[in-house]
């Protein structure tokens, strides 16, 4: 018998506010959706499937920095990705899902070699969570140690063959060490092969060596604390993308402080912690001037480890409310304007009040609908 292939599921969707992931706003339309893809915005598509009026409708939102398997352990601290339990196995799903139920329907985890299987099985429907996209294993940028550039190069070329969607790399240490981790030649190197390759590349850079990463030619620099205005300028000259860190991550680390203690690479003692409070002003004061540099492609990234899935939105608040951010820019910083079927409505408007974001009423993911709070199905 000649096998039939099926014509993809039509939903239409009846939406009284859109936003279109593009800066604008539509009113009192319907989102045509045939399988995983939006095929059309047509006011008069009929029958209506979901009755989202009411709500607000936007594209699926994308974390550009997570730690997906990061979580508590049994006794309540901080494993990093180092557990491989069945318990820490169970966690880092948990961790999918509620990434997912806060609206995020694809995001970008860096620094594990864990994060391949939970990929595979998301990709192929065996497990419900955002789209992951993985480095595996980071550069550890340790000067001379790290190798040479050849050596460098091969280490991106078996990354490529390991199954990595791109390459992240450590250019410099933690948040209050001065000095850069790798040099400008072994940076060169590991950006370039990555480009050859197809693959885009993360750089973890603070003061210097987010001028070294974006003259590297590298993709996007992460966190940028102590960047200047002209490296924020050469970063928008080159297009180079930027993803700043307005609070969340610290203000995390500091509530769940006795959990993060003494595990590894966090302070041995509750006092360590204090110069975090010092620093976010400071990561303000980088986030209030990106926003400001003309041209500048600034993404939307939290960095997310344990204590933080499921509250990556709240990065729009911290944004918003405390540097001033534009909240339609704040929204778009996260928005793909692919094609592809990914939609969440929230209760409220998050353009008059940015908490808006937290309240997650719809989500569908490549047309499949995974959460409806709303109880608003068409019959």
């Amino acid at each position: 018998m000649a096998s039939q292939t099926a014509s993809p599921k039509r939903v239409v969707i009846a939406a009284s506010t859109v936003l279109d992931g593009k800066g604008h706003v539509l009113h009192d339309t319907r989102i045509v959706v045939e399988g995983p893809k939006i095929v059309a915005i047509d006011p008069n598509a009929a029958p209506v499937d979901y009755d989202l009026r009411g709500l607000t409708v936007l594209p699926g939102w994308i974390d550009s920095h997570v730690h997906i398997s990061w979580s508590f352990g049994p006794d309540g601290r901080n494993v990093n990705s180092g557990g491989t339990t069945q318990e820490a196995v169970y966690q880092t799903a948990a961790n999918a899902w509620a990434t997912l139920m806060a609206g995020f329907t694809t995001v970008q985890s860096v620094g594990s070699a864990l994060d391949a299987p939970l990929r595979d099985c998301i990709a192929k429907g065996q497990l419900p969570g955002p789209r992951i996209i993985t480095s595996l294993e980071p550069l550890m940028g340790q000067g001379e140690k790290t190798g040479t550039p050849d050596e460098i190069r091969a280490w991106v070329r078996k990354q490529k063959q390991a199954g990595a969607d791109l390459i992240k790399i450590f250019a410099s240490g933690g948040m209050r060490q001065n000095g850069m981790t790798l040099s400008q030649e072994q940076l060169n190197a590991a950006c370039d092969e990555g480009k050859k390759l197809g693959l885009r590349t993360l750089v973890h850079a603070y003061r210097d060596a987010v001028r070294a990463s974006t003259v590297a030619g590298c993709t996007q620099v992460e966190h940028g604390l102590g960047a200047t205005d002209d490296d924020l300028k050469l970063m928008a000259q080159k297009g180079t993308y930027f993803d700043p860190q307005a609070g969340l991550l610290l203000k995390n680390y500091l509530e769940n402080k006795e959990k993060f203690v003494g595990t590894p690479y966090f302070p041995p003692t509750l006092d360590g912690f204090a110069p975090m409070e010092q620093i976010i002003p400071m990561n303000h004061d980088v986030m209030r001037r990106a926003a400001k540099t003309p041209e500048l492609k600034i993404v939307f990234g939290t960095d997310a480890v344990a204590g933080m899935h499921g509250r990556n939105a709240e990065e729009f608040v911290e944004r918003v409310r405390e540097c001033g951010v534009d909240p339609m820019s704040a929204i778009v910083s996260a928005n793909s304007l692919a094609a592809e079927a990914d939609i969440v409505a929230l209760q409220g408007d998050p353009l008059k009040d940015i908490r808006g974001v937290r309240r997650v009423a719809f989500v569908m993911k490549g047309g499949m609908v995974y959460k409806d709070t709303a109880h608003n199905q068409s019959t």
